[in-house]
């Protein structure tokens, strides 16, 4: 009886020490750097620079080369890789033009690094207080390895560079990017629930037109990255037509129809480009809902994150993949996945009371 007491006043001590706004806080901070590093990603792959540091030194690699010494080695490995050569070799590269390619992943890999130290440091901080409020230890570890898996699937997929092909298999980006944009998804998701619960609401439920719009956008968001990765961006710079028509010339169906649509540039591209009015009819539906429900603002971000991606897409592709809103699609995409789980949170709202 005397541990049963115990443990309570333990739960109420910890209920009473819970800072869940200071929580939530360091975990859209967080989310903000993951949107970052998807804009860094962005750069890094249309630089072409994503195999330019050919080994995985979680802990050293954070220090650039120092010397002239390092320098050509870091340099001489590259030129191992089928990058430079089959393409940048015969270009002419020059180790100047290397450093280039080499400051954009080192920035990239120093940027994942500084998320993963972030995330286990303020869980730790957090932790140690006993001011994380109960039943949210788990979500944050599961956050934590979620970081963790990006970077083992970040090194998977740079393999595929380094041996196999002149750039990575678009098959691994595509894991890359929607690991990273689930586990921003994951922050957003648990910050507002903290949030909520300093509210004293109970943790918000995943509605069907959420889960409804969350999986059109994460098609939306594969496709995209398969876009990428195949550079199926320049098949066509006209929009709506693409070459003049419609439906484009050059599709590959030689190998079946799943195989085009996983892997030829034309229809992945044209696909992308038709399956975003989807999305769009489905965040619109979703935006109608959120302000009959009082939740205007939300429905506000939401239009605003779409309609400027669209515009984006649209000026990208005719500008032949433009590097600056190239970039910008990119991380007008991951604000897209921030805005819609922020509605899917808001349509989840319960009307009783606090739980656990």
């Amino acid at each position: 009886m005397q541990g049963s007491t115990q443990a309570i006043e333990g739960h109420r001590e910890t209920a009473t020490r819970a800072r869940p706004l200071a929580l939530a806080r360091w975990l859209l901070i967080v989310a903000a750097m993951v949107a970052a590093i998807v804009a860094v990603g962005g750069i890094t792959r249309l630089t072409e620079s994503g195999v330019s540091i050919t080994e995985w030194k979680p802990v050293s690699g954070a220090i650039p080369p120092l010397t002239q010494a390092q320098w050509q080695a870091e340099f001489d490995a590259y030129r191992q890789t089928p990058q430079y050569i089959e393409i940048n070799g015969p270009a002419g590269m020059t180790l100047a033009t290397y450093k280039t390619i080499f400051f954009w992943e080192w920035v990239h890999r120093l940027l994942a690094r500084g998320i993963g130290m972030v995330l286990v440091l303020v869980t730790a901080w957090f932790g140690l207080r006993r001011e994380i409020p109960r039943g949210y230890l788990p979500r944050l570890g599961a956050l934590i390895a979620l970081v963790g898996l990006q970077g083992a699937i970040g090194w998977w997929m740079v393999q595929s560079g380094i041996v196999n092909d002149v750039k990575v298999s678009h098959f691994r980006l595509a894991a890359h990017l929607l690991t990273a944009l689930f586990t921003l998804g994951g922050l957003v998701w648990t910050a507002l629930d903290l949030i909520a619960h300093a509210r004293g609401e109970a943790r918000h439920r995943l509605t069907g037109l959420g889960l409804a719009a969350l999986g059109v956008l994460g098609l939306q968001l594969f496709l995209g990255a398969l876009v990428a990765g195949l550079r199926a961006g320049h098949v066509a710079s006209d929009w709506p037509l693409m070459q003049g028509q419609l439906f484009p010339e050059g599709v590959d169906w030689s190998q079946g129809a799943a195989h085009a649509l996983l892997g030829d540039p034309f229809l992945t591209h044209f696909v992308h480009r038709w399956w975003a009015w989807v999305v769009v009819a489905v965040l619109v539906i979703m935006a109608r809902r959120l302000r009959r429900a009082g939740a205007r603002s939300v429905g506000v971000a939401i239009h605003s994150a779409f309609g400027t991606q669209v515009l984006l897409g649209i000026a990208t592709v005719m500008s032949g993949i433009a590097l600056g809103l190239a970039v910008a699609h990119q991380l007008v995409g991951a604000l897209l996945v921030a805005a819609t789980v922020w509605g899917a949170h808001a349509l989840g709202r319960r009307p009783e009371g606090p739980r656990g």
